[in-house]
């Protein structure tokens, strides 16, 4: 997966088209990352012993990757991201507008 927990990206298909987030969690193995204040769901849920009230909860729900896009932080576009190994044997996200190492 090209996109990491902390980076920024723009929603570019869905009910929240065209909003931008931090991403929260990811998860590699279906494919999907959560983002902050993006699909937002409400949930009702019932009363614990000790934790939780009832009532209607929000929360945010998983995105699939193909839905978002990376804001490239040196260019501040949105681009794809390209693989490139570097000289000390690694490999580094590369911004596809600007050909800047993304952190």
């Amino acid at each position: 997966m090209k996109i990491r927990k902390g980076d920024n990206v723009l929603v570019i298909k869905g009910r929240d088209r065209g909003r931008q987030g931090r991403v929260v969690q990811s998860f590699p193995k279906s494919n999907q990352v959560q983002v902050e204040g993006v699909n937002v769901v409400k949930r009702h849920a019932k009363a614990t012993s000790t934790v939780r009230q009832a009532g209607i909860i929000e929360k945010e729900m998983p995105l699939s990757i193909a839905k978002v896009v990376l804001i490239c932080p040196i260019c501040n576009k949105p681009t794809k991201v390209r693989g490139k190994s570097i000289a000390d044997g690694s490999n580094a996200r590369l911004c596809s507008k600007c050909e800047e190492i993304i952190e």
